[in-house]
């Protein structure tokens, strides 16, 4: 059986931007957006991931209960990790508009 790590974003993903280069606000928001769509799909797939994992299970299929609760305990922990950080997001935002100018 492989190891995996658990892991919402993908290193791979994050593109080193250097200093001389100038993204327009519609690249920025773009790249952005895909990034998080990103993000958001891979939430998705392990959910569902382990909502097969758990039919199998329950069917009598050829699946082993601790796989079963590898693939909840992943899919709790990337959803967790989600809202956590959409509440720092949120958070963020907030305390910028209690700024004055």
């Amino acid at each position: 059986m492989a190891i995996e790590s658990v892991s919402l974003f993908n290193p791979s993903q994050i593109n080193p931007v250097s200093p001389t280069s100038k993204l327009s606000p519609s690249e920025a928001q773009g790249d952005f957006g895909d990034f998080l769509k990103t993000a958001i799909q891979s939430v998705n797939e392990n959910q569902k991931a382990s909502d097969v994992a758990t039919e199998k299970l329950i069917n009598g299929g050829d699946i082993e209960l601790h796989d079963v609760m590898i693939a909840s305990q992943k899919a709790s922990i990337t959803l967790n990790t989600t809202l956590e950080i959409r509440n720092k997001v949120v958070e963020a935002y907030q305390e910028i508009m209690r700024m004055q100018v």
